[in-house]
């Protein structure tokens, strides 16, 4: 059984989806935007933290992710990604999250020729984050994006070697982008899943659809969970309510 099943929200369409959150008793997965980390209003934030406690409900977050790259070449780039990083990680101070999602970086097409350096700095920054994430108390996961086999995300996990930088595994992403099995994916990553991302596609397109909707095996994926990640979190990322309605009836036939 999952430790938790939380949906995704994005942070600025939390005021409209607020009642039904805390009415339904849903754990939000917050996905935070360059721009909200900019403009956060943060008598909100502790609000909403604190109306989550009170219900005794949990929380994840989903980070920022567009231009950003942890091992890119670029120091420029590693700095903006610092910065994103670490004002991510400033509203988990306040949120409490049991896990905050990053999204790794890597695409062959960019770094197929400079695997090793990508690499290198992937591990060098996120070490360096290591006493931040360990202060502020949550786990950071690495979330499978582009990647066709699992031997880039293995090599930055076994770098980083902590308990507190572990993997996401997206099931839209692997149906769409992967060339193994989820067997042999899970075999290489299943001990290291922290949070696994639940949607469906149809393999062309990450279409986010409720679980069940398209072509993926979730009997086998959540057995895989169960067999390798039994205390991960799920999360629903259906982007829109009756689609999350779909999904969470969906679910239920897996746990």
């Amino acid at each position: 059984m999952p430790s938790m099943i939380c949906a995704h929200v994005p942070w600025p369409r939390l005021t409209e989806h607020h009642e039904y959150l805390l009415a339904e008793r849903i754990n939000p997965e917050l996905y935070l935007p360059a721009d909200a980390l900019d403009t956060m209003e943060w008598g909100l934030l502790r609000s909403f933290a604190g109306e989550l406690a009170e219900r005794g409900l949990g929380c994840t977050v989903h980070a920022t992710f567009m231009d950003l790259n942890p091992g890119s070449v670029d120091r420029a780039v590693r700095a903006v990604t610092q910065q994103r990083v670490e004002q991510t990680l400033e509203v988990a101070r306040v949120l409490k999250p049991q896990v905050i999602v990053f999204h790794p970086g890597y695409s062959r097409l960019t770094y197929g020729s400079a695997v090793v350096s990508w690499v290198t700095n992937t591990v060098l920054f996120w070490r360096s984050q290591l006493p931040l994430i360990r202060e502020v108390g949550c786990t950071v996961a690495l979330e499978n994006i582009f990647e066709e086999e699992p031997s880039t995300l293995r090599q930055v996990l076994e770098g980083i070697n902590d308990p507190a930088v572990g993997h996401c595994f997206d099931s839209g992403h692997f149906n769409m982008f992967a060339t193994v099995s989820l067997q042999e994916w899970f075999a290489v990553l299943g001990s290291r899943i922290v949070e696994s991302h639940l949607h469906d596609n149809h393999g062309q397109a990450d279409e986010h659809l409720p679980v069940g909707e398209g072509e993926i095996d979730f009997a086998l994926v959540t057995a895989l969970l169960e067999q390798y990640a039994p205390q991960a979190v799920w999360t629903l990322e259906a982007h829109s309510k009756s689609r999350l309605e779909r999904a969470r009836k969906n679910i239920q036939q897996y746990l």
